[in-house]
């Protein structure tokens, strides 16, 4: 009996999906990778060699779609199933890709170091609400030649969950696979049972770079997860309207789609996307804006048509600091879309139009999200009769405090927040310091830390990875890993 949010009505659906096959067609896809275009050339698309546009008919595109898996697994790295992309399924993991973190003292914006990104990734660690994690935080400090391989690094050594992840240079796909390998026993290993999915950006509108495309073919033939994440900007790089945003999304993940299928069929790939509307007076990409949660909550929608396994940037904030804006932007945007069914949001944590993440907006992001989990379980059918058998002997009082079944039942049917979420008297309040939710988050972070234990990975394994990291840290200039405890 959970709730289920669909915004599109049913007719709708079918005409996006098929204005996005039109613009395969006209005006085509552009695809900047060469062997890319051949995969596409091959199957029956129409290229141009002089102007790398591709047009790929209806029926190339559907027979390759029919081999996206519809939904598969990602693993912790103790080999337990751990995150389901498929059907309504949702779970959460923090944002990525910030460049900024907020520091807790001064409330200012600084560029992100390795501490920082092991702050935040030993918080959503411990914290249940996250499924996965995410390559969080660009290390300032760390050449750009590594800084992809660098996060993983990270996070392989300080978690045991599954990861969303991504490159940014085309030659470091293999060796973070290879990465992921060491871990996993082996690349066959890694296939059976995933640790990670790799985000996948084309670039709007309606361009695989040279860059993605690669990307695509690389993760398809090794039989690792891909995400796409395409990012219409409603009004400059999309049309301005919501729908006209949701069918280009749709486009580019069905062109995606296909370069991935025709690279490698079966292998698993996911309908995401990071959209935005521009604030026409400010000229900013608001996150946090509902409009861009719709869109998301449209798009998924559509990638559901199909059956395919859904993505989403939501549960971020444009407020600068964590403050009401930060929460109200967050919690609307990410309930959106888990009673959307979006497989994966992404997003808690981060700030400032995703360049900024606060550890402590993390943990206040994850009491939203075990709301927003409660929200999905419903309400459920807990006894026979509903409720007639419990006025035996209450003769018109307020005493089911008494009564055998609420000792049993409250913590079934109540959700019960850390003590982050303040539900205490006003004395208590006071008593306590009067500490608004930032205070309390932060105090609630310390004692999360001071239980942090690293996993315990084999040896041998650890020292490899530090190896093959240091080895390439070497290569890009950095003589000496930061310490990273």
């Amino acid at each position: 009996m959970g709730p289920k949010f669909s915004i599109l009505s049913p007719d709708l659906v079918p005409q996006i999906i098929d204005e996005a096959f039109q613009l395969l067609l006209e005006p085509g896809i552009k695809v900047k990778h060469p062997q890319a275009g051949i995969l596409l050339s091959d199957a029956g698309a129409s290229l141009d060699d002089g102007t790398q546009v591709v047009r790929i008919p209806e029926e190339v595109a559907r027979k390759a779609l029919e081999t996206v898996p519809r939904e598969f697994t990602l693993y912790n790295q103790d080999g337990e199933a751990a995150v389901h992309y498929g059907g309504d399924s949702v779970h959460f993991d923090p944002g990525s890709s910030g460049v900024n973190v907020l520091d807790s003292e001064t409330l200012g914006h600084r560029p992100a170091v390795t501490a920082d990104l092991i702050k935040v990734i030993k918080t959503a660690e411990l914290l249940p609400q996250y499924d996965a994690q995410s390559t969080a935080l660009v290390c300032s400090e760390i050449p750009k030649e590594i800084g992809d391989l660098y996060r993983l690094y990270l996070v392989l050594l300080h978690s045991r969950k599954p990861v969303v992840t991504g490159a940014f240079r085309a030659e470091n796909t293999e060796i973070m696979i290879d990465m992921l390998a060491i871990l996993a026993g082996g690349r066959d290993e890694l296939v059976e049972k995933p640790t990670a999915v790799f985000d996948v950006c084309p670039t709007p509108p309606l361009i695989w770079s040279e860059f993605g495309s690669q990307n695509l073919i690389d993760l398809a033939r090794a039989g690792i997860p891909a995400q796409i994440v395409s990012m219409p900007l409603a009004g400059v790089a999309a049309p301005v309207t919501l729908l006209g945003s949701v069918v280009q999304h749709a486009a580019e993940c069905i062109s995606g789609m296909t370069i991935h299928q025709l690279a490698g069929p079966g292998s698993p790939i996911v309908w995401g996307g990071a959209p935005a509307i521009m604030d026409m007076r400010q000229g900013t990409t608001p996150m946090g804006a509902v409009e861009t949660a719709l869109i998301d909550a449209a798009y998924a929608q559509v990638g559901k048509s199909f059956g395919f396994p859904t993505h989403a940037y939501l549960g971020a904030s444009d407020a600068k600091i964590v403050d009401y804006q930060a929460g109200m932007e967050s919690s609307i945007t990410a309930m959106i879309g888990a009673l959307a069914g979006i497989n994966m949001i992404s997003g808690p944590g981060m700030l400032d139009f995703l360049a900024c993440v606060s550890p402590e907006k993390l943990v206040i992001d994850a009491e939203a999200i075990a709301g927003i989990k409660r929200v999905l379980d419903g309400i459920q059918v807990r006894t026979d009769p509903l409720v007639v058998g419990m006025y035996e002997g209450i003769d018109f009082k307020g005493d089911f405090l008494k009564q055998r079944l609420t000792g049993q039942l409250f913590q079934e049917e109540q959700h019960l927040p850390s003590p982050v979420i303040d539900r205490g008297s006003i004395r208590t309040w006071q008593a306590a310091g009067e500490q608004d939710t930032f205070q309390r988050a932060k105090a609630q972070l310390e004692k999360l830390l001071r239980s942090y234990q690293a996993p315990a990975l084999p040896e041998e394994q650890a020292q490899e990875l530090t190896r093959l990291v240091a080895g390439l840290a070497a290569k890009a200039g950095l003589e000496k890993l930061p310490p990273h405890d």
